[in-house]
């Protein structure tokens, strides 16, 4: 029988704890209850208790200090479902609360596999998760009222999360035929390339997974890279470099396009997207930046294009961090145009900016790292097969 983990702070949601494992018990799953608060448990008795998680749980409880009391058991927690996991005591985990229990819970569902279930009934569950699910695959699900008592709402509520992390649980997921998997970056101003580079790799016989880069897409991707997964790294589209640069919304932090090299893995790496940072909607891009070449992609999304300056210092990034990889590692640079609204006669077509921005790569990137100029812009078929065949080739020759 699959075993779930309800881990939570009992001490202030002892009751609701109770309710919530009655109903996972009814779903016919095994339960075992992690108490990660900081005094005593109340309406539940837990299965391992929050001495377990902080030796000191009753000096944090005494100094009543919220911050350092919610760091240290999101630390012990993720230490303990850890080691719950490699012992085969957990098939999957649901917590509840608040902004401080969400923290506590994401911090330890971070530390599990992607594929483990992991569920958060959560009052913040409807604004930013960001900062509680970063690169994961930990899903949250919003709380609607506040996790103070249960009652016909939020019965209803932790009855439906029961359901969920129940059926997650037993769940099968079909055999699939093994193969290499390759990690590859698309936004939707690359999607062409990146489709037919896929294609191309499938037939060679590897299995695609395509990161959307928005941020959290790129971490997503190293974060599987140095989990173990990726035969190797097709990074066609590092835009998420151009918002960390220059502060737009889907930055994936400075570390982005350092991963696989540090790993020594395969990567085919290209400029896509550069042309572009991100915003939200037109009325949210920042008041500095009024007078730039801005770009409605849709009402959520309004892009702005790069400068020459930005781009010269983008090109230096890229150049520094590919010269630093400890693998196979081959730039491919589209000549005419790094994105679909980048080519001649677009509206983010900019000469000055495409040629700074090979100025700033040529500073930088080091004379042992592959570098091939094709005369078409990134979404042409023949700049598509050239990064895959060479992917590939740059994979069987590390083997």
């Amino acid at each position: 029988m699959a075993t779930v983990v309800l881990l939570g702070t009992l001490d202030t949601k002892g009751r609701e704890y109770a309710f919530l494992r009655e109903r996972l018990l009814e779903q016919g799953v095994d339960v075992l209850v992690v108490d990660a608060g900081v005094g005593e448990p109340v309406g539940l008795w837990p299965d391992v208790a929050n001495t377990e998680l902080a030796g000191d749980a009753a000096e944090l409880w005494e100094a009543h200090d919220r911050g350092d009391a919610v760091t240290a058991m999101g630390e012990g927690a993720a230490r303990v479902v850890k080691r719950l996991h490699e012992e085969g005591r957990l098939d999957g985990i649901l917590a509840l609360g608040g902004s401080g229990g969400s923290s506590i819970a994401a911090a330890a569902m971070r530390e599990l596999p992607v594929g483990v279930p992991k569920l958060i009934v959560s009052t913040v569950g409807s604004g930013d998760t960001r900062p509680y699910v970063g690169a994961s695959d930990v899903s949250m699900t919003y709380s609607v009222v506040d996790i103070a008592g249960v009652n016909s709402i939020s019965a209803r509520i932790m009855a439906n999360a029961a359901g969920a992390i129940a059926g997650m649980v037993k769940a099968q997921v079909p055999a699939l035929e093994a193969k290499p998997l390759i990690g590859a970056t698309m936004f939707g101003v690359t999607t062409p390339c990146v489709t037919r580079a896929r294609e191309r790799l499938e037939e060679l016989g590897y299995e695609v997974l395509v990161f959307h880069a928005t941020g959290t897409g790129g971490q997503s991707m190293e974060a599987l890279a140095k989990g173990g997964y990726l035969a190797g790294v097709l990074d066609v589209t590092t835009t998420e470099l151009a918002d960390d640069l220059v502060g737009g919304v889907l930055s994936a932090g400075p570390e982005r396009l350092g991963a696989a090299g540090a790993l020594g893995l395969p990567q085919v790496v290209s400029l896509g997207a550069l042309d572009m940072v991100n915003f939200g909607p037109r009325e949210t891009v920042p008041e500095r930046f009024e007078g730039r070449n801005l770009y409605v992609h849709n009402p959520t999304i309004t892009l702005m294009r790069t400068t020459p300056d930005e781009c010269r210092e983008l090109g230096r990034r890229i150049g520094t961090k590919l010269s630093a990889a400890k693998g196979p590692t081959a730039l491919f640079v589209p000549l005419k145009g790094v994105s679909m609204i980048a080519v001649e006669g677009g509206p983010f077509y900019d000469a000055e900016a495409d040629a700074a921005l090979l100025e700033g790569l040529r500073e930088t990137l080091g004379a042992h790292v592959e570098r091939h100029d094709l005369d078409v812009d990134i979404n042409d078929e023949s700049f598509a097969l050239a990064l895959a065949d060479r992917l590939h080739e740059l994979i069987q020759e590390a083997k």
